[in-house]
């Protein structure tokens, strides 16, 4: 076999193993099997429906689609926090080895601006996505949907987002108001970028309504294809 045909197995059996179907409005739902109609060359077997659910782990992090059922709250989180999340951010949310999670407010227009999940983050569904299919991090995919309302909730708690006794769910996460959503440009300010209606689902097809794409550069102008620095004189060893 040569390499373009063992290339092409690979890619075959990578498809056949791996293919999924249209993400489910949520987790609980199962996705059907797809049937791979391309060549076949052996390799691999079909993706069954536990295994493709298994990956499904997509929040929109907008109005929370996808949210898996489950509940947890901020004292139940806490002990979580510190035992897989506080090695890294701080037993508070303080920040150690990385970002801190809390703090930050009324700092993101100062000279020295403090990006936090309280402070920065635009939607409350967006951080439960994040922890859901990231962390902790090396262990992605290793929280149940509890532990991780259970986590959010007391990320949102040492903001002052979230009552600390109160249980967590998807409907009260989508009711939280995260302090700067109104923080970002929206719309784009680009003028030739069409501007969808307030609401509605943004253009995926056909947006430019048969209007020409423009090039305004090109690589070769930008001296990015490497002609350029093949004149260079290299350094001395």
């Amino acid at each position: 076999m040569c390499s373009s045909d063992l290339a092409a197995g690979l890619a075959s059996a990578f498809f056949s193993a791996a293919a999924v179907a249209p993400v489910a409005a949520a987790p609980a739902a199962a996705a059907a099997p797809v049937e791979w109609t391309g060549p076949k060359y052996g390799y691999g077997r079909i993706a069954t429906a536990e295994e493709i659910e298994g990956w499904d782990r997509t929040v929109r992090a907008i109005d929370g689609k996808g949210l898996p059922p489950g509940k947890g709250n901020a004292e139940q989180g806490e002990e979580i926090f510190q035992a897989k999340c506080g090695v890294c951010h701080g037993d508070f949310g303080e920040g150690t080895r990385y970002l801190a999670l809390a703090g930050g407010k009324g700092t993101l227009a100062t000279p020295e601006p403090i990006r936090t999940v309280g402070s920065f983050w635009p939607y409350a569904p967006g951080v439960f996505g994040y922890i859901y299919t990231s962390m902790p991090f090396g262990q992605a995919h290793s929280l149940t949907p509890d532990e991780t309302y259970s986590i959010v909730a007391y990320i949102m708690y040492l903001n002052d987002l979230f009552p600390q006794d109160e249980d967590l769910d998807a409907d009260k996460l989508r009711a939280i108001k995260m302090p700067n959503r109104d923080g970002f440009v929206e719309p784009d300010p680009r003028p030739d970028t069409p501007q969808p209606a307030k609401g509605a689902e943004p253009c995926m097809k056909d947006c430019r309504g048969g209007k020409p794409v423009v090039v305004l550069s090109r690589a070769n102008d930008l001296n990015l294809d490497g002609a350029a620095d093949a004149n260079k004189p290299k350094p001395q060893q």
